[in-house]
């Protein structure tokens, strides 16, 4: 989902337009406040978000809201290209340096900027499943850790049992729970998910 954050009727217009040309739901909001209102909420799409996001706004200015969004730690999963029509080289690099997508300067090339999107989108797809890896990971005891790092050093269930001094029968439990919280069917799966 693309959410646009601008005051201008006119440009959230051509932006859902052109976002939807290219087959990418978008959602328009004329107030900074409906948009941080919908970002507090953290009903954001599993399949990845991004934002154009305009610098300069009557309510709050874009940097502001941008800093809202990282305090909140979204801006990794939520990839924040911004709009202007009046930046500046050091407020671009400032931006930049403090994790937006993008920079954008006001009139732009629209396939470029599209392109910029869905590769915002991509990168809120990766981060999203990273997240989920990483959640799966955090259901793991401390023993499931063990015989994981043991399974994925290439071990078989038998060197596994003899170097943690438990049966092999507990290491194929251990496997099998290791498997389904990783949500993987082999080891050579559960090993593409974790590199």
């Amino acid at each position: 989902m693309l959410h646009i954050v601008d005051d201008e009727e006119v440009v959230r217009d051509s932006l859902s337009w052109l976002a939807s040309s290219r087959g990418i739901a978008a959602t328009a909001y004329a107030s900074v406040a409906d948009f941080l209102a919908y970002a507090a909420a953290g009903q954001f799409d599993a399949e990845g978000d991004c934002v154009l996001l305009d610098v300069r706004m009557p309510e709050m200015n874009g940097i502001a809201v941008f800093d809202q969004l990282a305090a909140r730690g979204l801006t990794q999963r939520l990839p924040v290209i911004f709009l202007t029509g009046h930046g500046d080289v050091p407020m671009a690099v400032d931006a930049l340096k403090r994790g937006a997508f993008d920079f954008c300067e006001k009139p732009f090339n629209d396939n470029q900027l599209m392109d910029r999107v869905q590769e915002g989108l991509a990168a809120a797809r990766h981060a999203s499943a990273a997240d989920a890896v990483r959640a799966r990971l955090a259901t793991l005891s401390s023993r499931e850790r063990e015989v994981l790092d043991l399974i994925l050093a290439g071990k078989m269930n038998k060197v596994v049992a003899d170097e943690l001094g438990i049966s092999m029968r507990t290491v194929e439990v251990h496997r099998a729970h290791i498997f389904d919280k990783m949500q993987v069917k082999t080891a050579v799966e559960l090993a593409g998910l974790l590199k």
